[in-house]
């Protein structure tokens, strides 16, 4: 990857620009069945839609906060990406009532609505499909983004040392839940800027040992850093990929091994 990378966004550009047609993300839910893999060319086209929508279809500006009330999910790395390219703070699983925004899944609708800014709602449903009706106080993510430009220039350039995420610290190693859970009070917040993120990304990726054409399996939840920087950063900043994996407690040990070999995984990242 490029030493001069600094934002998560630097980091996409440049996997896109070595190798567009790869694997990046790999998704599965174990609870639905559900399979999904994305290229680089096809996930950066995601984030330059969702980038556009947030900068113009919520007119966030840089250094408003996002709550990313979403689990670990393609569509919330998506999201993590975009909030990178527009210079605002995605606040994974933050307090809604403290951000200028909100996107939720459907188990936390309620608790968005305690924002006072736009708000997104994502069905988190296979192929990214919409909800039967928007829910109420809510645009649908699935009706907004289709309409959204595939190229995304932001109108301030984005500041690598300002503040690009907020996600809480403790909870290493905690495996997706099978059933939604409610929200748990952690410890300690951590609040990283583009330059910082992309540091430790790259920390870790080392210190997992991975590299150009990794394939990291991640079955972690994505309430810490450890979770998202496994299941996300690491990967992307070593120019690797991602298998990543919602409810991966639902397999049996050898349907795991199974899909170890099928998507030719090097490297792991969960609680077994």
């Amino acid at each position: 990857m490029n030493a001069s990378d600094r934002t998560p966004a630097d980091l996409l550009r440049s996997a896109l620009a070595a190798d567009p047609a790869r694997p990046l993300v790999t998704y599965y839910d174990d609870a639905t069945g559900e399979r999904v893999e994305l290229s680089v060319a096809t996930f950066a086209n995601w984030v330059a839609k969702t980038a556009n929508l947030i900068q113009d279809g919520l007119s966030a500006e840089p250094g408003e906060r996002v709550a990313l009330l979403l689990p670990a999910h393609w569509q919330t790395a998506v999201w993590l990406l975009a909030c990178a390219s527009t210079g605002v703070v995605a606040d994974l699983g933050g307090d809604p009532a403290g951000a200028d925004h909100v996107v939720a899944g459907p188990d936390r609708l309620e608790e968005g609505l305690a924002c006072t800014g736009g708000r997104l709602a994502l069905s988190l449903a296979p192929l990214g499909r919409r909800f039967p009706a928007p829910p109420a106080g809510y645009d649908d993510y699935a009706v907004e983004v289709p309409s959204q430009g595939d190229r995304f220039a932001p109108y301030v350039p984005v500041d690598a040392d300002a503040p690009a995420l907020a996600v809480p610290e403790s909870a290493a190693g905690r495996t997706e839940p099978t059933e939604p859970t409610e929200p748990t009070e952690l410890t300690e917040l951590t609040e990283l800027t583009g330059a910082e993120l992309v540091e430790r990304a790259r920390s870790d990726a080392r210190r997992r040992g991975l590299e150009p054409g990794s394939r990291l399996l991640s079955g972690l939840a994505w309430d810490s850093w450890e979770g998202v920087s496994a299941g996300l950063y690491a990967p992307l900043a070593a120019g690797g990929s991602v298998v990543l994996c919602r409810h991966l407690d639902r397999l049996t040990p050898e349907a795991l091994a199974a899909r170890i070999e099928s998507e030719r995984v090097t490297h792991r990242a969960d609680a077994s």
